[in-house]
């Protein structure tokens, strides 16, 4: 079945990998450390993550920069279940505009918002804030903005194995998806310097941690930092009194709170029964894991990742990983019509949702519009098409088998 063949290609590039790893430190790649426990996975002492911990969670108010748009508060008002750093049912809002004429025709703009009760325009801002600091800020869509589309926030736990993937690893993921099925790798600048296959954001829009804390940090909470182009605030509406850069030290700490995070763990009772291990047989019989790759082992410790702004340290290096994602782009028919970082063929794609954690959601697929999991594979068209028929193909028992499956990841 073609289904093999493209899970031996598969195997074989993370057995590579793992090969490599051994040539260069000896020994073979180990289980990377997961647990909702809030515990440190050895990048960091336990004190630090703490503290870090405590950064990230902190309520930030105008005294500290925030505003005059923002979505949120604290980091971890959006990443939070089940445990600091998780998922959770906020979403945001994207808009722009397609240009219906003229060389460009079909082009996708980015957002113009009105603010200051119209007497003022953000231009080229396809992220809405919903929050401000005072009714001046208030952020207006025109109905010419007609691109509007939902995000929710995405899990961040265990993304320091996720940065230390190196992009050949990622690439030959790419290669081995069937034709018609292959995800879209896309080299983007990290803020620090450098550039690589990103790999955080639904439309892969970062390489590296610390530039996802910086766009973060200034476009969801409005406050300035110390890489450009987050070095200044969109407005000074509501009468900001702290000075540009508003924060010149917390978008470090956010990141190495977000490197030493554990992955998230499987429900190991769950995944020992044997409706959850026909599920797992189901889930490569029909196709996920073409896109939900199970398994995959990151760079070995010395590899220069983030675009070569990161040096893989031991904690992080030749790890191997659960995260049911290839981290790449796909067009499943769910896409949002926003383009980011990428090139305009990426505009209904979005990246494969790792299903590492899925067990703690409520609400599914890049912007929660499914409230079940079967509704969100329901939801898959376009690359995904063939797999929904082998889906709509299984017995109830199969599909419920599936389903536990899932539910123990």
């Amino acid at each position: 079945m073609r289904w093999l063949q493209v899970l031996a290609v598969v195997v074989v590039s993370v057995a590579l990998t793992a090969s490599l790893s051994r040539n260069v430190e000896g020994q073979g790649p180990t289980e990377a450390p997961t647990g909702f426990d809030n515990s440190t996975n050895g990048l960091v002492d336990q004190a630090t993550h703490d503290a870090d911990r405590l950064v990230f969670e902190q309520v930030d108010e105008e005294i500290d920069g925030l505003g005059p748009h923002f979505n949120g508060q604290s980091c971890a008002e959006c990443h939070a279940v089940p445990t600091t750093g998780g998922s959770s049912t906020i979403t945001e809002l994207r808009a722009g505009h397609l240009l219906d004429s003229g060389a460009n025709k079909g082009k996708f703009v980015p957002a113009s918002a009105l603010v200051n009760f119209g007497q003022d325009v953000i231009p080229f801002r396809s992220l809405i804030n919903l929050k401000e600091t005072c009714e001046q800020a208030h952020e207006v869509l025109p109905d010419s903005e007609n691109i509007r589309a939902l995000r929710i926030s995405l899990n961040v736990l265990g993304d320091g194995f996720v940065e230390a993937i190196s992009d050949a690893t990622l690439f030959a993921i790419g290669q081995s998806q069937p034709s018609g099925m292959r995800g879209q790798l896309i080299t983007v600048p990290a803020l620090e310097g450098g550039s690589g296959v990103g790999r955080f954001g639904w439309k892969d829009q970062h390489v590296s941690l610390l530039s996802f804390s910086s766009d973060a940090y200034l476009n969801e909470m409005g406050i300035s930092n110390q890489l450009a182009p987050n070095r200044d605030d969109i407005t000074h509406l509501c009468g900001e009194s702290v000075a540009d850069p508003e924060d010149e030290e917390d978008i470090e700490i956010f990141t190495r709170f977000m490197r030493a995070t554990k992955a998230p763990p499987r429900d190991e009772q769950l995944a020992a029964t044997a409706a959850a291990q026909r599920g797992a047989q189901a889930f490569e019989q029909i196709g996920c894991s073409k896109c939900h790759v199970p398994t995959i082992v990151t760079a070995p410790p010395g590899t220069p990742v983030a675009g070569g702004t990161f040096i893989v340290p031991e904690a992080l290096g030749n790890k191997i990983i659960h995260p049911y994602s290839d981290f790449l782009l796909h067009d499943v028919g769910t896409g949002d019509g926003i383009v980011q970082n990428g090139p305009e063929t990426t505009r209904l794609k979005v990246r494969t949702a790792a299903l590492w954690g899925l067990r703690t959601r409520t609400r599914f697929l890049h912007d929660g519009r499914a409230t079940t999991v079967r509704d969100a594979i329901k939801a898959h068209d376009g690359e995904a098409k063939r797999i929904k028929q082998p889906f709509s193909d299984l017995s109830d028992a199969e599909e419920d088998d599936l389903l536990t499956f899932l539910m123990s990841l």
